[in-house]
């Protein structure tokens, strides 16, 4: 049986959900097929799991010995969200020791990632995107430019984070200052982007060999002002699939959604958001490790789909 290295922890703020998303797929594994174990990682150390406790192994060999048997990865499972995998960091210490994973590979990872950057290449290629403006620690605010540029509310947001975490919706000049130092908490830039108001709805996306299968539509609906960490792990939203949005809609985002995944080469399950304003999709942000807890979307899709998990889990690593 291959053993497979459920990678998983981190140093952002998305830990716990990382090891929520693990633990799913170490359950869920075919234990016929592989041998899976977790390995943990935080403050750039590794540690793998052994029954019910922890050992260190080296990032550089994936390798140890256990009662004189030697453990050796070439397969990994990637549950880990934010850095260092969603950023590509990850993927080519893996790459240098041959290591396959079940992610997007280190540039279209890093791309992605850094939210602003991807949006400005989804825009190049004729999807619709927020209007936004990036503002960067080191250099003087604009506020007049920024009131100049956007209608109140504004979403203020770190580039580069996860799990909504340290989002603002503010709604007049005087917040701008205190949200853009929360998001200054996770990540050195920050995003400014127009608030566009209606139905989220998220859509998750697979390969199965060579045929991509799109999963069923969520319809979110937040008791907050929006989408925020509080409203994901909390209990304060709604997500109901498959989403109660009009047909012709399902399509569009099923064939945006597509066209995305084929275009910036995505790789593995994946998850893309949207707002849909007056019947157009504007896209939100695309997650190339989506989370796989029970209370994470995708798990509710494939659900819906029919798919189960252990299947779902086989695929990834075959593929």
């Amino acid at each position: 049986m291959k053993n497979i290295a459920i990678i998983t922890g981190g140093d952002s703020k998305e830990y716990d959900i990382s090891l929520m998303s693990a633990n799913t797929v170490y359950n869920n594994l075919d234990k016929e097929k592989f041998t899976p174990y977790i390995i943990e990682i935080r403050d750039n150390i590794w540690k793998i799991k052994i029954k019910d406790s922890y050992k260190i192994i080296e990032k550089e060999h994936l390798t140890l010995e256990v009662n004189n048997t030697k453990i050796e990865f070439k397969d990994v499972f990637m549950s880990l969200h934010g850095p260092p995998a969603e950023n590509g960091e990850l993927q080519i210490l893996l790459e240098r020791q041959k290591i396959n994973y079940t992610c997007c590979n280190p540039e279209v990872s890093a791309l992605t990632f850094n939210k602003y950057r991807c949006n400005q290449k989804l825009k190049k290629l004729g999807h619709d995107i927020a209007e936004s403006y990036l503002y960067t620690r080191e250099e003087k605010l604009k506020i007049d430019y920024i009131t100049s540029k956007f209608n109140f509310p504004v979403i203020i947001k770190p580039n580069q984070a996860g799990s909504s975490n340290g989002i603002s919706l503010i709604n007049n000049k005087n917040s701008i200052i205190d949200a853009i130092e929360t998001a200054l908490q996770h990540d050195n830039q920050v995003i400014i982007e127009e608030y566009i108001k209606g139905t989220e709805v998220s859509c998750g996306i697979l390969k199965i060999k060579e045929e991509i299968i799109l999963l069923p539509i969520t319809e979110i609906i937040s008791e907050n002002n929006f989408f925020d960490y509080d409203a994901k792990y909390n209990n304060k939203s709604q997500e109901i699939t498959p989403a109660r949005i009009a047909e012709n809609q399902t399509q569009l985002i099923h064939q945006i959604t597509k066209k995305i995944y084929q275009e910036l080469n995505l790789r593995g399950l994946c998850r893309i958001d949207y707002i849909i304003k007056k019947n157009t999709p504007y896209i939100i942000e695309i997650n190339t490790i989506p989370g796989l807890s029970e209370e994470s979307i995708i798990p509710k899709q494939l659900k819906e789909a029919g798919y189960n998990l252990k299947e779902i889990f086989t695929i990834c690593l075959e593929n």
